[in-house]
């Protein structure tokens, strides 16, 4: 039960707002959302005392992070918003979908499917925020 709530807190804090939100509302809730997760699958296995959970996240975090910056070196491609060329792949999608996975290995379904349903909305939301295409997204899920 404590996973549960943990777990629907967390989906929570990432729940997207009204459809008429705006490009920086949905920029703001993938940030939200993902940050979230990656703090919770290094966070809730610390709290637990599963120092070997924690330590996967975080070195799972650290991995999904450097493919995906030397993807974002090797493959230049302009933002939809036009403000840098780093829109492949999504830094934020991969690093959500790395928590992700992390959590469902560690926690179960539980907590790892509504964890993945928050990397999926970080994804739907980083499309919307125009900052990624969603081959961009899907890339970064891939990842």
């Amino acid at each position: 039960m404590k996973r549960t709530a943990l777990a629907a807190c967390a989906l929570a804090l990432a729940a997207p707002g009204p459809a008429f939100a705006g490009v920086e509302a949905w920029k703001t809730a993938s940030d939200v959302g993902a940050y979230s997760l990656i703090a919770f699958s290094i966070g809730l296995p610390a709290l637990e005392g599963d120092r070997a959970g924690a330590l996967q996240a975080a070195g799972s975090f650290g991995a999904t992070s450097l493919v995906t910056e030397g993807l974002k070196q090797a493959f230049p491609k302009t933002r939809p918003d036009g403000s840098d060329r780093k829109s492949f792949p999504s830094g934020h999608t991969s690093r959500s979908f790395s928590a992700a996975a992390s959590l469902m290995n560690r926690q179960g379904a539980s907590v790892g499917v509504p964890a993945f349903l928050v990397a999926g909305f970080v994804g739907l939301a980083r499309v919307e925020g125009k900052k990624h295409y969603w081959t961009d997204v899907l890339a970064g899920a891939a990842i």
